[in-house]
């Protein structure tokens, strides 16, 4: 995995409008003296496949934590309705012409009110309790979002079909968002054991002492942290939190939190900049949405793994 993470890394940094050979592109990045290939390299390519890598680990690292709470093979990130308040908040200051830091803000904001509200919403009930109000959440963010796309004009909805989408060309502050998805992938690894067992079902898990409602919270309020701050960098992207624990579990043949959870994160993060190094080169000089791509990678995926699950259910 680390191999296959190197290859993609390597190929994004050469690989766009502007070809770029190996030995240039390695130069640049130990520091060869400032020309055009630097700054293609360092100011364009790197903070880009950095912005891919974080962001596909926080979405990888979150849908793990999901499945193993609702022990569901169909939870993603995007269950809670986290990524329908970030979305909303985010359009609703393009809707009034926002710089790029109140987008953020704004999303951030958003992403914040819709895990209180789940967790308000959901409180005193069980773990269907929390799917269903993410659902029904997610459901009223949605149409409020096609309301907002019905105000705006024609010169501002482009940007948010690319926000909707998912769009890199949103990330700022790579290296932090990098930092911070290593931080979240070690913390939720010394977590593994409780996540063992939580995905043995509930009443395995109290018959074994487990605080349900206390890590019930702890694990909505993680993968809404994760979720949003891969939402606030990258618009709305699919399937990485679905598809790619479930890949990683086929691979390396265990559901051993301690071994899936870092290995989504690095198998996601190299997923989306597989995804992004497509939609950035196989329509250049025009970019394509890293969403929409990351869709028709994900779906043909996914069909893979449900007929290999009904294959060894049969």
């Amino acid at each position: 995995m680390l191999l296959l993470a190197g290859i993609v890394i390597g190929l994004s940094l050469v690989t766009g409008s502007t070809e770029i050979g190996m030995h240039d592109a390695v130069a640049a990045v130990l520091g060869a003296p400032a020309e055009p290939a630097r700054t293609v390299v360092m100011e364009l390519r790197v903070p880009r496949v950095l912005s891919a890598l974080a962001i596909g680990a926080l979405l990888a690292v979150a849908g793990t934590l999901l499945q193993a709470l609702f022990r569901n093979p169909l939870a993603d990130s995007y269950v809670l309705g986290v990524s329908g308040g970030s979305s909303l908040g985010a359009l609703l200051a393009l809707l009034v012409g926002g710089s790029l830091w109140l987008v953020q803000t704004s999303a951030a904001a958003g992403a914040v009110l819709a895990t209180l509200l789940v967790l308000a919403l959901a409180r005193g009930g069980g773990t269907v309790r929390v799917l269903l109000t993410g659902v029904v959440l997610a459901s009223a963010c949605g149409a409020l979002v096609t309301l907002v796309l019905v105000l705006a004009d024609n010169g501002q909805l482009r940007g948010m079909m690319f926000w909707l989408a998912g769009d890199l060309g949103w990330a700022a502050r790579p290296w932090t968002m990098a930092g911070a998805a290593l931080l979240a992938t070690a913390a939720v690894s010394l977590v593994a054991r409780p996540l063992d067992v939580l995905a043995t079902g509930e009443t395995t898990a109290q018959s074994l002492g487990l605080d349900l409602p206390r890590w019930r919270m702890i694990i909505v309020i993680l993968a809404g942290m994760l979720t949003a701050g891969a939402v606030i960098q990258g618009g709305t992207i699919g399937f990485v939190g679905m598809v790619v624990p479930h890949l990683v579990r086929l691979a390396f043949r265990t559901a051993a939190h301690r071994v899936v959870v870092p290995a989504a994160a690095l198998a996601g993060g190299t997923l989306l900049a597989a995804a992004d190094l497509v939609a950035r080169t196989v329509a250049a000089p025009r970019q394509l949405p890293v969403g929409a791509i990351m869709a028709l990678l994900g779906v043909p995926i996914f069909l893979a793994l449900l007929r290999r699950f009904e294959t060894a259910r049969a």
